[in-house]
């Protein structure tokens, strides 16, 4: 089952994921309301949730012709069904409740474009929505899906996985440690138990800690930055935390820790302009971007980028990738493995001419050199999970930086090597070593077959002294961080590398 679970994880994209939770809590809901287990008849959840999905979809729709940026549908389908969820839901009849629900859904999605800092959005959506709602009209959320104990093993369920997907255990369970505290410290201990029970059975603390508090574009996107939003969000989230007589509501915890993840993170989203394409294997290209800015990151780190499809597939029309260049590079260098069925948004960016514009965003990643030059490290790769180290290999060579680094590639043939020039000129200037694994074809010197425990062994004899980054394939990443488990390796010295949504 768990199995099972993990490959239906790996084969959706972040943004899909979520789609499908809330997708599946409103259907869970609009079924029970059926038989009166949620106090809310069927034809309002359905008239709500069509009310802003229509409002949703129209503003951001206006925006997207006047802005000329990349329309994305999920993102619009995610807000509009999180204010149906946590809205009131209303009737054909109820003309306050119909402003109300079309106010915060304009308002949410204007939000993104209005409350933007180059190009990127600066507070949550739904948050800024209810949170306005609430404000001008006298129309707060009420968070029914947090409020029904038959709703809330799907809650959780679903949540879950969002944060098994994610990986972002750290934020989440940050902010309920620091909520749950908060709320406690601000109780009177004879009221601990209540309070727990209204708290984890009752309130928004779930939902919101699994949907709202982990949207990735308004939230830090290194591990120190985001434990630290969560814990001021859990802080301000306590229902008993108030300045004078203004008390923070759930959506106003998470706008206060909006304007802190914007302090520290990353700043706007850039426009790049296609310079030119290279082919770097046998079915791997390198799209070459030119950049208005110097975008400052790390060796080993990704991007979001996103693409304007007129028929995007059921994968969007966003992309994690590693940024393939160097910091020390002039352009940004994207490298990417097409597949005889792949994607539409891959289809697009094959079809991209010198002068075409992709927009990147949300640098992130820990997948990074450790600070310390003399710590010895090995570079296992399969396949296109060679670009991280590509990015870090040039930025050594333009840094004329030694360090102690082995690298085991693993490709399937001689064609599908990448990257030789750089990795020619790493064993050249820097005395890194690289061992090819190749399954098929194997030449002299080279090693047949994949990487396995045998070939760390024969390689790496000191292998115990390294820090491992391992970069490829979601199956061959799972397979090797176990060999390396059960060969003694230390979990804290094994480094994957991760995106949200895989491409």
């Amino acid at each position: 089952m768990i199995k099972a679970i993990d490959r239906f994880l790996d084969h959706q994209t972040m943004y899909r994921l979520v789609l499908y939770y809330l997708i599946a809590l409103w259907g869970t809901a609009f079924v029970l309301g059926f038989i009166g287990l949620v106090p809310h008849q069927p034809a309002t959840l359905a008239f709500t949730a069509m009310l802003s999905l229509a409002a949703c979809w129209i503003t951001n729709r206006v925006f997207v012709l006047v802005f000329e940026i990349p329309a994305n549908s999920e993102s619009v389908y995610i807000t509009a069904l999180i204010l149906a969820l946590i809205l009131d839901p209303v009737g054909v009849a109820d003309l306050k409740g119909i402003g109300a629900v079309a106010f915060a859904s304009v308002w949410a999605i204007s939000s993104k474009f209005i409350f933007a800092v180059g190009r990127k959005h600066l507070f949550n959506p739904a948050a800024l929505g209810v949170a306005l709602s609430a404000f001008l009209l006298d129309q707060p959320a009420t968070w029914w899906i947090s409020s029904n104990l038959w709703l809330l093993p799907f809650v959780l369920a679903g949540g879950v996985l969002i944060v098994r997907k994610l990986r972002r255990l750290d934020l989440v369970a940050t902010f309920l440690m620091v909520a749950l505290a908060t709320i406690l410290a601000t109780t009177e201990p004879s009221q601990y138990g209540a309070a727990l029970k209204e708290t984890l059975g009752y309130s928004p603390l779930l939902f919101f800690a699994f949907v709202m508090l982990t949207e990735p574009l308004t939230a830090p996107t290194t591990r120190w930055p985001r434990i630290a939003f969560a814990a001021i969000v859990g802080f301000l989230f306590a229902p008993n935390i108030h300045v004078g007589s203004f008390y923070f509501t759930p959506e106003l915890a998470l706008l206060a820790g909006n304007l802190f993840a914007y302090a520290v993170g990353p700043k706007g989203r850039s426009v790049l302009t296609l310079e030119r394409i290279e082919r770097s294997a046998i079915d791997s290209y390198d799209f070459i971007f030119r950049s208005p800015r110097k975008i400052a990151f790390q060796a080993g780190q990704y991007l979001e980028w996103t693409l304007g499809l007129d028929r995007p597939d059921s994968r969007g029309n966003r992309r994690y990738f590693t940024i393939a260049s160097a910091p020390t590079e002039e352009t940004v260098r994207l490298g990417v493995k097409f597949y005889p069925q792949s994607s539409a948004f891959k289809r697009e960016l094959l079809t991209l001419k010198p002068g075409g514009h992709i927009h990147a965003a949300q640098l992130a990643g820990n997948f990074t050199l450790p600070a310390k030059r003399q710590t010895k490290i090995a570079f296992l790769a399969g396949g296109i999970g060679i670009t991280p180290f590509r990015s870090m290999l040039h930025y050594l060579l333009d840094r004329k930086e030694r360090r102690p680094i082995v690298l085991l590639y693993g490709t399937e043939g001689q064609e599908d090597i990448a990257y030789r020039d750089v990795l020619g000129a790493a064993g050249r200037e820097l005395g890194i070593r690289t061992i090819h694994a190749v399954a098929r074809g194997a030449e002299r010197g080279q090693y047949t077959g994949y990487i396995d425990e045998r070939l760390i062994r024969l390689a790496i004899p000191d292998y115990l002294e390294r820090t491992f980054y391992i970069s490829g394939p979601q199956a061959m990443v799972k397979v090797l961080r176990q060999k390396l488990r059960g060969m003694g390796v230390r979990r804290s010295k094994i480094k994957v590398d991760y995106f949200p949504g895989f491409a």
